[in-house]
């Protein structure tokens, strides 16, 4: 092997001066428009309405993965196979994946949310199968909620995608659904009547659209009158619990019976 000298190193890096004025070239480009297009995804992001705290991260990614591209680009200068780079990065990224990959599906359906907004911070949601609360954080990983008793539920974002997503308050007005049963000796104009009353009186209640009392269900033991005045959304829960106490008061200074489940038992004497 011939040994090193500065006879063969000046005509090696004379013969090397094209590649390496390419491959500086290369990095100082290729990095002044990795910036660029960074910080243009960091705009376009925020443009996009995009939670604050995701914008660096998923901007930092760009920039890594630009990064890389720059480097391996700059590497083909020399003759270095880059295919073997990207076969490396390609597997490690392959087993990052598989180890992170309920994190990472966590992540990605966190942010599909961010970009479709199926909801945002203060809507109140039914998600993953039954949790109901108001939105209190949309998170990289997790949607967070707060329930009407104050219990903080933390949903993955994964399980809130893979399933029916309700938001009941995010149209800024929401139908409170109720159902009042009465006696089936009673009147039911004269019910109809009273829960229209009770809803006149709410302070919460719209006049726009106006609420109506229909016959929902004969029910085994009751006739069942159901009703949705609308609200403002964050007056769900006022609506609700305003209508359940005065109409059975009104029930009550009407004379109209809320009966209890019944269930007649015929006796046969033995013969």
């Amino acid at each position: 092997m011939e040994g090193f000298s500065l006879d063969n190193a000046i005509p090696w890096l004379i013969s090397q001066l094209p590649n390496l004025v390419g491959a500086a070239a290369t990095l100082i480009i290729g990095f002044m428009i990795a910036g660029m297009v960074t910080n243009g995804v960091k705009k376009l992001l925020r443009r996009s309405g995009f939670d604050e705290t995701i914008v660096p991260f998923l901007a930092s990614l760009v920039s890594v993965a630009l990064k890389i591209m720059v480097l391996i680009a700059a590497a083909g200068w020399f003759g270095i196979d880059t295919t073997s780079f990207v076969a490396i990065f390609g597997a490690m990224a392959f087993a990052i994946g598989m180890a992170l990959q309920g994190s990472l599906g966590h992540f990605a359906s966190g942010v599909m949310m961010l970009i479709f907004k199926p909801y945002k911070v203060g809507d109140l949601v039914d998600v993953a199968g039954g949790n109901v609360g108001s939105v209190e954080e949309l998170g990289v990983f997790n949607t967070v909620l707060r329930t009407l008793d104050n219990k903080k539920i933390i949903v993955p974002n994964g399980n809130v995608t893979g399933n029916v997503i309700t938001n009941i308050s995010g149209q800024g007005t929401v139908g409170v659904e109720m159902t009042f049963g009465i006696g089936y000796g009673d009147d039911i104009d004269k019910a109809r009547a009273a829960i229209l009353k009770v809803g006149k009186e709410c302070p919460y209640i719209l006049d726009d659209p106006a609420q109506g009392v229909v016959v929902a269900e004969l029910g085994d033991s009751s006739v069942n009158l159901a009703t949705r005045p609308f609200v403002k959304s964050e007056h769900y829960w006022d609506a609700f619990f305003y209508m359940q106490e005065h109409v059975k008061k009104e029930f009550d200074r009407q004379g109209i019976g809320i009966p209890y489940p019944t269930m007649d038992v015929n006796m046969v004497p033995n013969a």
